[in-house]
């Protein structure tokens, strides 16, 4: 039998999620047995669907029928609703429910999808706080703690799973003293094009497009949900700039034992070869461009490798920020598939 998943949120994550899908050829172990939008009409859906302005047309044929979304051959029925309840998930027989919605952050609101009927929940934002969900999972980090009996985790956020396999590793070769990390974000469609009312955070009332914007970010709290050692030694900053996709973060640490620029780069260069899905390494002199429809969570670039004295160290990581966490999702609902069975049952 096949592990039925459901998308709760087709904006740019739910999108990327069937895409990854559908690229992955995730069948027949896997199948798309609902999507709920509530902000979009079915027409809409189909055509962002077909035609993405970042990751180019879809690799299959889609249409809109009926209520449903014809994708690669596959009828996905679609919904409008508003609230988990309002969709007859039991009946669909979903096992795991996929909320890319960003709506949900609180245990009580994730469980009411238990509740309609979903079996499990894979939170596509980080838990609001560590309680609200059973796991929070970095694939290439802590994936091992997932027992598959756990009923809601979260895949944290795609910074958060750019950056967590490369402090882990330095603090395992290296320890670390002090982290810094300011991310270089492409937009988000919380920002509006021209300045306006769009937010309470004025910095983004500002305009996408003609400025870089500092924002808000959680990433140190995330960081150090994932990797406590490093508690109290984490700052974090975020820098919105006017491209559509790719990000990077600029990370600098104080290292607790020296190293060279050519040790560190040897290092990264090993753990991409090692597990080049998830992550790479390139010192070849690049542009965030050439990154886009990137898989990996992250890639070190090693030519903006730099210490000062011997122990501060200076990196660039490159991460599709839509690409690479949307196959992240999908491994681990491939990776709660394999560790319960009866998932599947």
């Amino acid at each position: 039998m096949t592990l039925r998943i459901a998308i709760n949120g087709y904006g740019r994550i739910g999108r990327c999620f069937l895409r990854a899908f559908c690229e992955a050829d995730a069948a027949p172990s896997l199948s798309i047995a609902a999507i709920n939008e509530p902000a979009a009409e079915l027409a809409t859906m189909a055509y962002l669907t077909r035609f993405d302005s970042t990751h180019g047309r879809f690799p299959q044929p889609v249409a809109a029928d009926g209520a449903a979304l014809c994708v690669g051959g596959r009828s996905i029925p679609v919904y409008h609703a508003s609230t988990p309840a309002e969709v007859p998930w039991r009946e669909l027989g979903v096992d795991v429910l996929i909320d890319c919605s960003g709506r949900y952050a609180h245990r009580a609101e994730l469980e009411a999808f238990l509740g309609a009927g979903c079996r499990r929940v894979l939170l596509s934002n980080p838990g609001h706080g560590a309680e609200d969900v059973d796991a929070t999972i970095v694939v290439g980090a802590n994936e091992q703690v997932l027992s598959g009996r756990e009923r809601i985790i979260s895949a944290a956020s795609c910074t958060t799973n750019a950056i967590v396999p490369i402090l882990q590793r330095l603090q395992r070769r290296y320890g670390l003293e002090q982290v810094l990390t300011t991310t270089l974000h492409s937009v988000m469609n919380d920002q509006p094009l021209i300045d306006g009312y769009h937010h309470a955070d004025l910095h983004r009332t500002r305009s996408a497009m003609q400025s870089m914007i500092p924002v808000a970010t959680g990433l140190a709290r995330g960081i150090e949900r994932l990797l406590p050692e490093l508690a109290g030694r984490v700052q974090a900053r975020a820098v919105r700039v006017p491209v559509a996709n790719v990000s990077a973060i600029d990370l600098v640490a104080t290292l607790a034992s020296p190293a060279t620029a050519a040790d560190i780069n040897a290092m990264f260069g090993a753990a991409a070869a090692a597990a080049p899905h998830l992550l790479a390494y390139s010192d070849e002199p690049h542009a965030s461009i050439d990154f886009n429809h990137s898989p990996q969570s992250a890639i070190v670039d090693g030519a903006q490798t730099r210490i000062g004295g011997d122990r501060v160290a200076g990196l660039l990581v490159w991460f599709d920020n839509e690409w690479g966490f949307a196959n992240r999702m999908l491994e681990l609902v491939q990776l709660w598939q394999r560790l319960d069975p009866s998932l599947t049952a």
